[in-house]
């Protein structure tokens, strides 16, 4: 990015906030003043800067002596990248063996709202797919690891997504809540969710879920290919390394069950 763009790019308040967070996890609890003079801004600035981070939970006030330091708001943000740096960790060399026995693209998801987001991806030698997933963010109604994430949303959750029109991307997209229900009710006895060309003609993908340590749901390990080399039972055949892959993945990070 050249000079221009990253000034017209530049957010000073955000910048500020940052700056004034930084402080306090080196100084701890501080006042209003201190921040002002580290910072360099005027007092009053500081404080809307500290009130607002305050309100936000990002830091805390203490009522006695009115001195700020960082808040518990912080260890929610930063659990979600510590759980995610724990299944890239754990899922890294099992999927590079999975792609090689199942002979195809696997990937790991995550939920980001109310998609799923492709954190990891392999590629086997073997695979007619070569395009890069990572970073993609996919409606949940039409992929394998969506399907996943539905089946076990609570019911309030789910059905308020499923509430919302839902895009069709090909002829076989299941744009019907009812028959998207319906179909989601195969995973618990395959073990297993699946899509046919659902998001991309010519594209098949089947998905289990990743267990935490509590055993709640933490993310997807999917096998895709093309539908032409993974028809319904080449799906079949994968899914025993599928299923046992995302046993490995879930002992790593601590299930049990």
């Amino acid at each position: 990015m050249d000079t221009q763009n990253r000034r017209g790019a530049f957010v000073q308040s955000v910048d500020r906030a940052i700056t004034v967070m930084e402080f306090l996890a080196a100084n701890g609890w501080s006042g209003v003043t201190e921040v002002a003079n580290e910072i360099g801004i005027h007092k009053s600035t500081a404080y809307r800067l500290l009130t607002t981070l305050r309100d936000r939970r990002l830091v805390e006030q203490d009522a006695a002596t009115e001195k700020y330091r960082l808040g518990f708001g912080l260890v929610a943000l930063a659990g979600t990248v510590a759980e995610e740096f724990d299944i890239l960790r754990c899922a890294r060399p099992v999927c590079e063996r999975l792609s090689e026995d199942a002979e195809e693209t696997v990937t790991v998801a995550i939920l980001e709202g109310d998609e799923a987001a492709i954190i990891h991806q392999d590629i086997s030698r073997l695979s007619a797919l070569n395009a890069d997933w990572t970073g993609a963010h996919n409606p949940l109604h039409v992929t394998a690891s969506g399907k996943v994430f539905l089946q076990n949303m609570n019911e309030e959750r789910r059905s308020l997504i499923l509430s919302r029109p839902l895009e069709r991307f090909t002829k076989n997209t299941i744009t019907d809540p009812e028959a998207l229900v319906e179909h989601l009710s195969e995973i618990p006895d395959l073990g297993y969710a699946r899509t046919f060309e659902e998001l991309e003609v010519g594209l098949n993908a089947i998905a289990a879920p990743i267990l935490s340590a509590d055993g709640s749901l933490a993310g997807t390990l999917t096998v895709s290919g093309p539908a032409f080399r993974f028809p319904e039972k080449a799906m079949e055949r994968s899914s025993t390394f599928l299923l046992e892959a995302a046993a490995d993945i879930s002992s790593c990070l601590g299930y049990r069950g």
